[in-house]
């Protein structure tokens, strides 16, 4: 039997990730969306796409949920983007019913399914798909350091030109302005990062990487980055799939450990068919350590605004 994944939203981010999940022929693909005759088309478009591409999967576009059933994977794309001068913060209220929602009809359906967030303040409505589902939480997995991660390599790349196949990067922390890139960890083919490159022309890179998705805002004006998001959370739901149990920095529900507990923040996790089957913990410096509490205290203020909308809170997870 064929895998099958549902994508959430049909927009530049969800669309883009049916498109490279059907490319490289992981499942067959339901693309959900609640605006009318958009989903529908976008997936005939793709299934169009297979005999030249070469992919021979099935892709089917939907307003509702019962072509859905039975998913493998859920990734949950659907939101408002993110404005010129609107932070992942103000997205909190807005994405929270949408997410609430899309969780609640996916799983119904679903309940053995493993969920990928991307929607943003992603670490907030990881929590939210959580809380709804009722899920344990190796089954929810926000996509986000793989995201940081990438955009740090690629400037790193650029920076000492040479190939980004050469540089290995790490960002934990909360998607946001306090993310952590972990420098001391970072290398180009082994050489440490700091033996390559000064420490202002570091502190730079590690800016650009935190501004990576408001420099992208700024460009388009009317959107967010769409093109490396979905090429990680896909990577992502490949490890899933064909359980490679790839070690990736992922948004995992803290139960003590890094000395976090009930929320999620970006650690790196091992990912395979039974979605997180590992969470690493990493001896962090006292700077790294103070720099990711951080960044779980901004996590707790997105989280504690949502606790009062939430009325009736799921059952406790696992």
């Amino acid at each position: 039997m064929r895998r099958k994944v549902t994508v959430i939203g049909a927009g530049n981010v969800g669309a883009n990730t049916a498109q490279k999940i059907v490319a490289k022929e992981l499942a067959d693909v339901v693309l959900v969306d609640v605006v009318e005759g958009v989903p529908q088309g976008k997936g005939l478009d793709m299934l169009e796409s297979a005999p030249v591409e070469g992919y021979d999967v099935q892709i089917v576009g939907t307003n509702g949920y019962d072509e859905t059933a039975n998913s493998d994977v859920v990734v949950i794309t659907a939101g408002f983007p993110r404005k010129p001068g609107m932070s992942r913060d103000d997205l909190l209220i807005a994405n929270y019913e949408v997410v609430k929602s899309a969780t609640e009809q996916a799983v119904k359906r679903s309940p053995n399914a493993i969920l990928v967030l991307v929607t943003n303040p992603l670490d907030a409505m990881c929590w939210t798909a959580l809380q709804v589902s009722g899920f344990p939480r190796e089954r929810v997995i926000g996509m986000a350091g793989v995201l940081d991660s990438a955009r740090f390599r690629t400037f790193i790349a650029q920076e000492l030109n040479v190939s980004v196949e050469n540089v290995t990067a790490m960002v934990l922390g909360g998607h946001g302005d306090t993310m952590v890139p972990l420098v001391r960890l970072t290398n180009v083919n082994g050489i440490p990062l700091t033996e390559i490159i000064d420490q202002a022309t570091i502190d730079r890179l590690v800016q650009r990487t935190r501004d990576g998705g408001a420099e992208i805002v700024k460009y388009l004006k009317t959107g967010s980055a769409y093109y490396a998001p979905a090429a990680s959370a896909v990577e992502m739901v490949e490890s899933i799939l064909r359980d490679k149990k790839k070690v990736l920095p992922c948004a995992a529900y803290l139960q003590g450990e890094y000395g976090i507990r009930d929320l999620f923040v970006g650690v790196p996790v091992k990912l395979g068919k039974e979605g997180i089957e590992k969470i690493y913990e990493l001896k962090l410096d006292a700077s790294e350590q103070a720099a990711l509490k951080k960044s779980a205290d901004a996590v707790q203020e997105l989280v504690s605004v949502l606790k009062q909308k939430v009325q009736k809170p799921a059952a406790a997870n696992q």
